[in-house]
């Protein structure tokens, strides 16, 4: 079994790179895109068609299977992998995102979390030592130190005990922690304060995790201040360990990641917004339940080789929208993770190729244009707070 990170190559002119992280299910290429399955399954697609877009791994959720179906059932399934059907990596949360969105049914105290279940009230206590044992029972490959994400603004005093709390938490996690084929994340909070950001790293590098994450974003700043702390927060973290945001975000969004040198993303997006009629296409997004496609016998993307691109034309996939057939959500659904994924491919050839800058720069410069144009691609596509919960509860 080989566990851990390599650099394949490294941008002359900004930090992106692409390198492989090794794990016990399988290597995963770097800059990757996580399809979310917070209760143990990606919304609406079966694995064979998870795959089929191109993940290479997936993530779980913590808080969520330790409610149900809970942990020993997991366990006595034959684990995480057997109950989701899926032989390649998986990364699981700690459960530390609940404590920002599920603030209305939680207490934080100094040594952990009491809530009461967004199911039926049942209480239920959530620490590090708890947090790490149901991950070491789930058998995901990477699993993460649970922490406290604060809400966005804060104040400074909220802030500063929440990089506290994190801190000490993490240090916890690493205590706690019993298995070795199991990479272990440290996760930097301090929100968009780029001093707390310093902080909260120096404290985890020193406790040399296996991987880190960037949490704390995409829960109320602006995008333009989510941009800048990724960019200051990244360069403070191992060059030889994989650096991962969390729960980021739009196209653009990974984009600007990638060049500060972030490897591993997940996000909602692809399969929310595809319940939503809305797919992500290279020409800007296209809003399926809208009348001009009634006729259109085209596909979503032309070009895109996904099985709804393929097989089905924009009208049919409206009519499914509007009279409330399944196949609709998850055909856009498909499709848009596909598009995740070639996006993720086309980042990692124009790395290797050595031409990303450049690349980078024109990427940005149509989305511009497809903006001023009237195509908006985050207005409508950011995770606004409502619907970061809603895929968590």
């Amino acid at each position: 079994m080989t566990m851990g990170f390599d650099i394949r190559e490294q941008d002359a002119q900004t930090a992106a790179r692409t390198g492989r992280l090794h794990t016990p299910h399988g290597m995963v290429e770097t800059p990757a895109f996580m399809p979310v399955g917070t209760r143990g399954a990606v919304k609406g697609l079966t694995p064979e068609q998870v795959r089929a877009t191109g993940a290479q791994i997936v993530l779980a959720n913590t808080y969520h299977l330790l409610l149900r179906p809970g942990i020993d059932a997991v366990e006595q399934l034959g684990g995480l992998h057997r109950l989701m059907a899926w032989d390649g990596p998986i990364l699981t949360d700690s459960g530390g995102f609940q404590v920002f969105s599920l603030q209305s049914l939680r207490r934080v105290g100094e040594d952990g979390v009491w809530f009461a279940s967004h199911i039926d009230g049942a209480p239920l206590e959530l620490n590090a030592a708890a947090a790490i044992e149901a991950q070491n029972r789930l058998g995901a490959d990477i699993i993460m130190c649970f922490d406290e994400c604060p809400a966005l603004p804060c104040s400074t005093e909220a802030l500063t005990a929440a990089v506290d709390r994190t801190i000490r938490w993490a240090e916890a996690c690493k205590q706690a922690h019993r298995r070795d084929d199991q990479m272990l994340f440290g996760i930097v909070q301090g929100g968009t304060d780029a001093e707390q950001r310093a902080r909260c790293a120096r404290a985890l590098v020193a406790m040399a995790f296996d991987g880190y994450a960037i949490g704390g974003l995409s829960v109320g700043e602006d995008p333009a201040e989510r941009n800048a702390t990724v960019g200051v927060t990244a360069p403070l973290l191992p060059v030889d360990k994989p650096r991962y945001l969390m729960g980021v975000g739009t196209p653009m969004d990974i984009l600007a990641a990638v060049e500060a040198g972030v490897d591993m993303f997940d996000c909602v997006l692809p399969t929310r917004n595809g319940r939503n009629a809305y797919a992500f296409t290279r020409q800007g997004p296209v809003r399926l339940r809208n009348t001009a496609h009634s006729q259109d016998d085209g596909p979503i993307e032309p070009g895109c080789d996904c099985y709804a691109c393929r097989r089905f034309t924009r009208a049919a996939l409206r009519h499914f929208f509007n009279v409330g057939e399944m196949i609709g959500p998850i055909l856009v659904s498909w499709h848009n993770l596909r598009f995740y994924q070639r996006w993720m491919a086309e980042i990692r050839e124009h790395i290797d190729r050595g031409d990303f800058a450049a690349w980078a720069a024109r990427q940005r410069e149509l989305n511009e244009d497809m903006t001023q144009a009237g195509f908006d691609d985050t207005s409508d596509a950011a995770p606004r707070l409502s619907e970061r919960k809603e895929t968590q509860t």
